[in-house]
Formats: C-alpha cells, sequence, structure tokens
C-alpha cells in the first residue's frame, strides 16, 4: 500500500522519494533537502572489494569523466575549443570559490592535476610520437621529468610540519575537525589574533589569545585553543587540516595539504620540475604539429593544427598545458619572491589586514621585514628548512 518512485530503488532514501515526490507536483524542496540526498547519494556510492564495499569520493570522478570529453570535443572544431579552453578555468575557480567558501576539504583538485598529468602523456606517445619526429632519447627526458615530479610531489604530500597534539585533546581536536564552523574569512588559513578580542582572524575559528612570553628575537608565541598547545613563532592552525603547522605558509588545494617547514622544499621542487616538463612537453609537440615554427609562434598561429582529427586533439592538449603550466607559473613565481623575502603566505596576509608590510614589485610581494635578512641569508635559511629536528621547549611540550 505504500507509493514508490523508481529512484528509491537505487538507495533508499526517504529524502529523495519526497523530493521526486515534490518535483513532480511542482512543489518545492524543504531548505538542506538537496544537501541530505546529495550526502546519502555520496555515502552509497561504493565498489564491490574483497575487504568490504569501497565508498568512493564523488571529487574524482568529475575530472577522470569531463577532462577527456571536453577536450575531444574541443578538438571537433576551433571555435568549440576556444569556448572549452575558455569556460575550463572558469569552472575550475568556480568551484575553488565553492569549496574556499565553505571551508572544505576536496580531492578534485589533486585528481585533476594527477589525471591531467596521465592523459596529455596518454596523448603525447598516441598521437605525437607516432608521426616519428620525436626521438627516444627526447621521450626519455620527458618521461624522467615526469617521474621526478611526481617523486617530489609524493614527498609534499607527507608530513608539511604537524605540532604534535597533547596526548588528552587529541579526541577535543578531533572533534572540533569534525564539527568545524564556516566562521570567520575565506582566507583558510588561521591566523594570530588579539589579546582582548576572540574575533575570527583570516579564517580563524574563534578563541585564540596571544601570550606575553616573548623570544630572544622579540618574537610571540600564540596558544591555540583547538590544539591545546602553545604554538612556537612562525606556526600557525590550519582550520581544513585541523592541526597546528610549523612555518605555516598555505594550504594548497593542489596537494590537499598544507605546505609548512618539512614540505616547503620538496612543494617547490614539485613546481620546478612540473614547469620544465610542461615546457618541454608543450615545445616537442608544437614542433611535430607545426613544423618550421617556432614554438611561441606556432602556439597562436598553427595552420595545420585542425587538417585532421590527430593534429587538432594534439593542439587542443598543448593549448590546455599552456594554460595549466601559466597558472602553476604564477604560483611558482609568488613563491619565489617570498622566500627571497623570507615571508611566508600566511604572514603576507595578516601584514595586509594589519597594515604593516610594504608591497613590492607591483604587489606580487609583501615584505613584513620581521625575518629579512638578504636575499641569500633567505635562501640559505630556506633550504635549511627540515634539516635537523625542530627544538622544543618545556613549554612547547606541556
Amino acid at each position: 500500500g505504500r507509493r514508490n518512485h523508481l529512484a528509491a530503488c537505487c538507495c533508499d532514501c526517504e529524502e529523495l522519494d519526497d523530493g521526486c515526490d515534490r518535483w513532480l507536483t511542482c512543489k518545492s524542496l524543504p531548505p538542506g533537502a538537496l544537501e541530505r540526498i546529495a550526502d546519502t547519494i555520496a555515502d552509497r556510492l561504493r565498489v564491490p572489494w574483497f575487504s568490504g564495499a569501497v565508498k568512493i569520493n564523488v571529487s574524482l570522478v568529475p575530472p577522470l569523466v569531463l577532462l577527456p570529453v571536453f577536450l575531444h570535443v574541443a578538438a571537433l572544431h576551433f571555435l568549440l575549443g576556444l569556448i572549452v579552453l575558455t569556460s575550463l578555468p572558469v569552472v575550475v575557480l568556480w568551484y575553488y570559490y565553492l569549496t574556499h567558501r565553505r571551508k572544505e576539504r576536496t580531492l578534485f583538485f589533486l585528481s585533476l592535476g594527477l589525471f591531467s598529468l596521465g592523459y596529455m602523456y596518454y596523448v603525447f606517445l598516441r598521437e605525437v610520437v607516432p608521426r616519428g619526429h620525436v626521438e627516444h632519447s627526447q621521450v626519455v627526458t620527458l618521461t624522467c621529468g615526469l617521474i621526478l615530479m611526481l617523486a617530489a610531489l609524493s614527498r609534499a604530500k607527507k608530513d608539511p610540519g604537524y605540532l604534535p597534539i597533547p596526548a588528552g585533546n587529541e579526541k577535543l581536536s578531533q572533534q572540533g575537525l569534525h564539527n568545524k564552523s564556516f566562521r570567520g574569512s575565506s582566507s583558510g588559513l588561521h591566523g594570530i589574533s588579539g589579546a582582548a578580542s576572540s574575533r575570527a582572524v583570516n579564517g580563524e575559528a574563534k578563541g585564540y589569545c596571544r601570550m606575553s612570553a616573548e623570544q630572544p628575537a622579540g618574537v610571540k608565541r600564540d596558544w591555540c585553543t583547538k590544539c591545546q598547545l602553545i604554538r612556537p613563532a612562525r606556526a600557525g592552525h590550519c582550520r581544513l587540516c585541523g592541526r597546528c603547522v610549523r612555518r605555516l605558509d598555505h594550504h594548497c588545494v593542489w596537494i590537499n595539504s598544507c605546505v609548512g617547514e618539512q614540505n616547503h622544499q620538496a612543494f617547490i621542487l614539485a613546481l620546478s620540475f612540473f614547469m620544465l616538463t610542461s615546457v618541454y612537453g608543450i615545445t616537442l609537440t608544437l614542433h611535430t604539429i607545426c613544423r618550421g615554427r617556432s614554438p611561441f609562434v606556432a602556439l597562436f598561429y598553427c595552420p595545420r593544427a585542425y587538417s585532421d582529427y590527430s593534429s587538432a586533439l594534439s593542439f587542443t592538449c598543448v593549448w590546455y598545458c599552456a594554460i595549466v603550466t601559466a597558472g602553476m607559473g604564477y604560483i611558482l613565481l609568488i613563491q619565489l619572491l617570498n622566500i627571497s623575502y623570507n615571508v611566508t603566505e600566511r604572514e603576507a596576509r595578516l601584514a595586509l589586514r594589519d597594515n604593516t608590510g610594504r608591497r613590492l614589485l607591483g604587489g606580487l610581494v609583501i615584505d613584513t621585514g620581521q625575518y629579512n635578512r638578504g636575499i641569500l641569508c633567505n635562501w640559505s635559511h630556506f633550504l635549511s628548512l627540515g634539516s635537523s629536528p625542530p627544538q622544543r621547549s618545556a613549554e612547547d611540550i606541556v
């Protein structure tokens, strides 16, 4: 005697059944119904495995499905390529804004980056190499660059320098991460709050207070109410990871992890290897499909690019790689400038908020002047990060 819709056969979800009923009768959904339906479907989207059904992260699916479809559609015609390659960055930026505003962790960007690398390499081997204009040594060089970049990325994914959580507060920290609120700004990094105020600063949860104890250099330490510990100089609390990180720079969505004292060097190395490998692959591809032209000229003017589908697909992938490389090149440039002035991204944002830093090089870098000791000393300090275990005082242990 019960009425059910066919959609209920896919998953026993009362919200889904009620939503279909309201949709068929042209009634509005109650607040939060779509979120609950999406959460239920995401929780029950699993694949069979030997040890039991494995849950699939929904954010992994769109890059695996949409990227090849979009690139193949873009290869059909020049105008389609223009529309697709223009809309892709817009969609990625929109999704970043959506997750950044909600302070959510997602594997979308990491899966997009890794799958893009794999798919571009596959197109290169399938469409470019068989033309006979690429030597075996060049393929080996490109492959080695890709492997080195993945190795550096794997190292960057490891511990960024998390501060140890006191044993009695591990459960409290896990609850705080699970029930995290969305108060504060949309920067995604935790900053330093004033002594008398409990307002959120730079995306930080309320309740941080400044300690009066000073180090010999005059740098103040901070008490983190989430991790229940005293943070050393330049450390910060990441709201997305729910942990305090030594010399926190920023939370990078492309590696789905923080960039801190222990993995900052590997992060820069991964970006550098990516830039070199990508530029080299773009050059080899353009030399093959647009022979007789320099890579820069061929990127904007290649008359025979759409003469056949293979050339069109290769040319579309070149432009996709060029767009991604330009974005990563900008990130690498900002990182190198920050290292030269010994300032982290988090410190630069705090300096802008407090109006205590100087804008240099057209605003590309914010010099706080607090840790700047000259370019050579700054780079020497950066290259020595993580070389020795950090000194822990009695306050840190307590």
